[in-house]
């Protein structure tokens, strides 16, 4: 009907007014671009929202610059970011509003913040986080900071979903969490309002799939960054550590006490993770398989992988069936609590012992340094939050 009435409109500007001047453009009322003196439609208008898929939209998405910290920049190669997925301004936006919407879980209540918070650092302050059915899962809720730097690109504890894209399908579709379909979710943003626009603004279509989802989710998660602690400052020259914090660094440092660097990294590493998956003592006797349970291969069982130390005041419980409700307990852990099992990794030297056996004074000293490591700017960010 459309392309009559400009038929139309042009066979009539034709016959009666050959000597008029023709001036191309929109000539569509419902188009961002329209143009009431336009002559002729040259097929230029540009919709916010087009579900038919008819869209011409050419705008290219506006590069991302990600603010990488002194100390990441200086220690570290540069953060990993898919070729297939660059980041940009529309895309990182996307995706924060899709990582604090309910709309992909199946009754339309629960977000990926649900579990994720930003005043705990993007984790659960629950030991099991619930899902819409009130189903508890097995496993704490693992925070979500400095994983672009995450190179080996295995994420969970078990290191099942390969790269950041790969961790948020699961959690849409599983169903003790969100319990929803892909194909449902892909309705529900495609049938809203906003969104068709908002993915045509960040990739080029208003057509939305499931990978272009967790694609967006996916720079945004990247964007999440920690980088502005005390210690961080303290290796920049920017501020003093106390006695009793510098102590326990050299605590955290000697192979013969805390020996924790192995695993969490020196400052030569400001991830204070290794990212890899080991078997820290927890039990003898194992109800999970963790990275045992991907690979199939039972020298992996109940290994899992390695936390960063990182804004540890927000990110209670600790371990990954969040077991430990305060740092003193996992101290404690590696102090006297130390088990023996045939895949315990080789690190904990002095398993025969229960532990490294720490004073009460070195106890006190290792948790102010960890202490050290919060990053408040990090749990406030305005440009974190919804």
């Amino acid at each position: 009907m459309k392309g009559f009435k400009m038929f139309s409109f042009g066979l009539v500007f034709a016959t009666l007014l050959v000597a008029c001047r023709r001036e191309p453009g929109c000539t569509d009322p419902n188009a961002k671009n329209y143009n009431p003196d336009a002559k002729v439609d040259d097929g230029t208008c540009v919709y916010d929202n087009d579900n038919t898929g008819n869209s011409d939209n050419t705008s290219e998405p506006t590069p991302y610059t990600l603010e990488v910290p002194q100390l990441f920049a200086q220690y570290l190669p540069e953060p990993y970011i898919p070729d297939d997925n660059p980041l940009t301004v529309e895309g990182v936006a996307l995706g924060k509003k899709l990582f604090y919407d309910p709309i992909l879980s199946g009754d339309g209540t629960q977000a990926c913040a649900s579990c994720h918070m930003p005043d705990a650092a993007f984790t659960d302050t629950a030991q099991f986080s619930k899902g819409i059915d009130g189903l508890q899962g097995t496993r704490n809720a693992m925070p979500i900071f400095n994983l672009a730097w995450n190179y080996d690109r295995k994420f969970f504890w078990d290191g099942r979903a390969q790269d950041l894209e790969g961790q948020a399908l699961g959690p849409v579709v599983n169903p003790i969490e969100m319990h929803n379909t892909w194909p449902d979710a892909v309705a529900a943003l495609q049938n809203h309002p906003e969104y068709p626009g908002l993915f045509n603004a960040a990739f080029g279509t208003d057509q939305i799939d499931s990978m272009l989802v967790v694609k967006a989710i996916a720079q945004f998660e990247r964007t999440l960054i920690s980088g502005n602690s005390k210690f961080d400052r303290y290796l920049m020259g920017l501020e003093a550590l106390t006695p009793q914090e510098l102590n326990g660094f050299n605590i955290f440092m000697d192979e013969n006490a805390g020996d924790c660097f192995h695993c969490h990294g020196a400052p030569g590493n400001p991830l204070w993770t290794d990212n890899q998956f080991h078997n820290n003592g927890l039990d003898s006797v194992f109800t999970d398989l963790g990275l045992g349970a991907v690979t199939g291969n039972s020298n992996d069982n109940a290994k899992f992988r390695t936390p960063s130390l990182r804004n540890l005041s927000y990110t209670a419980p600790y371990m990954h069936d969040g077991r430990f409700k305060t740092i003193d307990e996992v101290i404690e852990h590696y102090s006297t609590g130390l088990k023996w099992s045939p895949t315990i990794d080789p690190l904990m030297k002095k398993v025969a012992q229960g532990g490294v056996n720490l004073t009460a004074q070195q106890k006190a000293d290792l948790k102010a340094f960890l202490l050290t490591l919060n990053d408040d700017s990090f749990v406030n960010n305005p440009d974190y939050r919804p």
